[in-house]
């Protein structure tokens, strides 16, 4: 990490402000090379992390903008390196040139999450914390805003250093007893720790059964909208997104793949999921379409059964049905309400049924409470929920860990064999928290994120 980088940290579109970032050792004296304080002071002197107004330059020494530079020195910044800030007017043209301008002064262009990837290397953040970055950034909803700043915060290193730490201990104590046998060390007794193993195991299953609920929080809630064709899938969809995302004809098969749609219902975000009429069908593109549909609905977290309530049901709507009932959360919609009632809420083996109406929006307010009722739990989005699947599979195995290690201890095992189980749960919590993670998984974590993050 010996380079010093630059890159633009608030996009290239045009705004009131745009900032450019550089980090390193470097980095003020290559900021010295392209900035002039109107106090006429070099900005080395500038007291730390406090604004100072001046003027811009391109690579040519001519000024291109009048803006506020900071100087943060380390360790005490975001990437634990000094930093500089330029805060400038959000013209892309701006930013480019005064981006160029650090470039031929001897930065070099930032990697995509660079910046919070120095942060993780030098310590100023540990995994949970960066990878919550990039969620805080990209969160659509204030729950799940609220949940990544919590982890951005330390919420998860608080709760997984101290197990991890403990395990440290124990295994320490362990190895330093067969060592050194003749040095005044406390015996080693591997069942003063059970009370302690118990304990930890405990915390690491409750923490990864806030995983369905996190990943809900994330990504939303996969919602696939299956029926036969021509019942008004596409319809819902329309109405709900609140524009026309899917074509909506009086021909069957019209839908012949999966369409999504990502939408806020309520305090729900739903990722719709329009698919192929389910039916018998000799196309072989629409078959595909068919198999497609199946398949999302058997990997939604909800479905959405919609019916042409004006026509009885039909055979191809009762094989639908049955497809559905496999499912945990099902809400079926009696559509087209309008037309008439020849299907009503009795006719449908579901426990939540509801008339709609997708040409005129009847029904929608109704079919967003259920959906409520459904996912909105009430866990606190502070930080504590797991909302990463890399996460969540590391912290489940280390749980496994755990419970074999009191096994062995149950069955009475020698030590050295029970800490093997010990030793694996500390791997795995390590790849959550970047004690043990892989260097290729760091990197691929990282280039999550944008570049100038």
């Amino acid at each position: 990490m010996s380079h010093t980088i630059a890159a633009v940290s608030t996009g290239h579109q045009i705004s009131a402000i745009g900032i450019i970032r550089l980090s390193g050792e470097e980095s003020c004296a290559i900021a010295q090379k392209v900035f002039t304080a109107m106090n006429g002071r070099p900005l080395s002197e500038a007291p730390d992390r406090k604004l100072l107004l001046g003027q811009l330059h391109d690579r040519t020494g001519r000024p291109i903008d009048q803006c506020m530079a900071v100087y943060a020195r380390e360790p005490h910044t975001y990437t634990g390196e000094d930093t500089v800030e330029f805060h400038c007017h959000g013209s892309p043209a701006v930013l480019a040139a005064g981006l160029d301008a650090l470039f031929a002064a001897g930065a070099r262009p930032a990697q995509r999450g660079e910046f919070t990837k120095r942060a993780f290397l030098n310590g100023q953040l540990d995994l949970t914390q960066a990878e919550a970055v990039i969620d805080l950034i990209e969160a659509d909803t204030a729950d799940a805003a609220a949940n990544a700043a919590g982890q951005v915060g330390g919420k998860l290193k608080k709760k997984l250093s101290p197990i991890y730490q403990d395990l440290t201990d124990l295994c320490s104590h362990f190895h330093a007893v067969l060592d050194y046998p003749d040095e005044d060390i406390e015996d080693f007794g591997l069942e003063n720790y059970a009370a302690t193993l118990r304990t930890h195991a405990k915390t690491l299953y409750a923490l990864s059964q806030t995983y369905g609920q996190g990943r809900i929080l994330r990504h939303g809630v996969a919602a696939a909208i299956v029926g036969k064709p021509n019942v008004g899938k596409s319809s819902l969809l329309n109405a709900l997104a609140g524009f026309d995302r899917a074509i909506v004809t009086d021909i069957p098969g019209t839908t012949r793949d999966t369409v999504e749609e990502s939408v806020m219902l309520g305090p729900t975000r739903l990722r719709l999921i329009d698919t192929a009429g389910i039916r018998e069908t000799a196309d072989t593109v629409e078959a595909i379409g068919v198999e497609r549909s199946r398949q999302a609905a058997e990997e939604a977290d909800l479905i959405l059964f919609v019916c042409d309530g004006s026509q009885p049901l039909s055979p191809e709507d009762e094989d639908i049905i049955d497809l559905c009932g496999e499912h945990d959360n099902a809400i079926a919609l009696i559509n087209k309400t309008d037309l008439g009632n020849a299907v009503v809420p009795g006719d449908l083996p579901f426990t939540m049924v509801i008339p709609i109406c997708a040409k005129t929006g009847e029904g929608l307010d109704q079919l967003s409470d259920a959906v409520e009722v459904l996912f909105q739990q009430d866990l606190p989005c502070d930080g504590s929920l797991l909302t990463n699947a890399r996460q969540y599979d590391a912290v489940r195995r280390a749980y496994d860990a755990m419970l074999r290690a009191l096994q062995g201890l149950k069955l009475g095992l020698t030590p050295d064999a029970v800490l093997t189980d010990v030793e694996e749960a500390m791997s795995a919590m390590g790849e959550v928290t970047g004690n043990t993670v892989r260097e290729d998984i760091t990197a691929r974590i990282f280039e999550r994120f944008c570049v100038g993050k």
